[in-house]
């Protein structure tokens, strides 16, 4: 078990700290506020519940199909699926609901690179790995 002295744990909840507070920044963006307001269309737009009720059921057909190994039917119920979706993905709060989340996840990836960029300013950070390195040296 690791031991921290009062130190630590006082950074480390300063950091935590700053942490919460970017993410109460970035919970009241105009990005988020925008795709919440999307979100909430999409919710109430009827024929777009509709399709997705559709292709859930579909889906849920193909699986039935696979399991019977039968792949004229499911490649028949994919071509369904994809006309569904074109339709879904033609509709206006659809269209607005993914910039949304495109606009929001932007915004993270540019925070994340800030974040990168100025720690390893002063550290040395390995960019583009899952995992920390197995060593110091």
């Amino acid at each position: 078990m690791m031991s921290y002295d009062s130190r630590d744990l006082v950074i480390q909840e300063d950091v935590m700290a700053k942490a919460k507070e970017l993410a109460n920044l970035i919970s009241s963006s105009e990005e988020v506020q925008q795709f919440q307001q999307a979100e909430e269309k999409i919710r109430n737009h009827e024929r777009v519940q509709d399709l997705i009720t559709v292709i859930k059921k579909k889906q849920k057909e193909i699986v039935a199909f696979e399991s019977f190994r039968n792949k004229d039917m499911v490649a028949k119920i994919e071509a369904e699926i994809e006309v569904l979706q074109d339709e879904i993905d033609g509709i206006p709060v659809v269209v607005e609901f993914q910039q949304s989340q495109s606009d929001i996840n932007y915004l993270l990836q540019l925070v994340i690179s800030v974040i990168r960029d100025t720690v390893s300013e002063k550290v040395n950070v390995e960019v583009g790995t899952d995992s920390p390195p197995s060593n110091c040296g």
